[in-house]
């Protein structure tokens, strides 16, 4: 009789143990800093290079260089003196950026909503404007670290552009004219770059 009585509750207890038991045994230890995990080899897939942007290209200023407010107007690859110029919409040359002087260059979208869809959504009654906040706009934007050697100031520049091939082909011909290095989805100067 005793001898039933200890079996059923360790029975009991085993079956309600057993799919932990099995869960545990399938981990294994993770070791740091040892041997790299193997990336999957991709083979055929090449990331087509974007053509060279145009000389010129219509872009809003959205600010980052001290002493210029946001305007519209051109940005221009100046090859003779190695910048990058800000055009007002008029033409005058408000500043310009040494393509030695850029630290980094990257590319950015952002999805806002736009005014008109905040407004609908507020002022419709019953709910009825709440699929206007769905809509949202994407803004793509070049933005550029640069490091300026004669007052040892830093900063970043950004340009809001018109479409997603247009700012892959100005940062790709950016990157190539300022001699940047590739990382990941930025271009960097490395240090011994500098």
């Amino acid at each position: 009789m005793q001898h039933k009585e200890f079996f059923l509750p360790t029975l009991l207890a085993a079956a309600l143990l057993l799919p932990f038991v099995g869960s545990v045994a399938a981990q294994r230890a993770r070791t740091i800093g040892g041997e790299p995990q193997k990336q999957p080899v991709t083979q055929g897939v090449v990331t087509p290079t974007p053509p060279t942007a145009p000389s010129t290209v219509k872009v809003k200023y959205e600010g980052g260089v001290i002493g210029y407010r946001k305007s519209d107007g051109t940005l221009s690859f100046d090859d003779e003196y190695r910048r990058l110029v800000f055009r007002d919409k008029l033409g005058k040359e408000m500043f310009s950026v040494p393509y030695d002087v850029v630290m980094i260059a990257t590319a950015d979208t952002q999805s806002r909503r736009p005014m008109a869809g905040t407004i609908i959504a507020s002022t419709v009654p019953y709910g009825l404007g709440l699929p206007a906040l769905l809509f949202k706009k994407k803004h793509r934007y070049l933005n550029l670290q640069y490091r300026d050697p004669e007052t040892s100031a830093e900063g970043m520049a950004s340009f809001k552009l018109g479409d997603k091939d247009l700012l892959a082909s100005v940062l790709y011909t950016l990157a190539k004219k300022a001699g940047l290095t590739q990382r990941g989805e930025a271009f960097i100067r490395r240090r011994d770059q500098s």
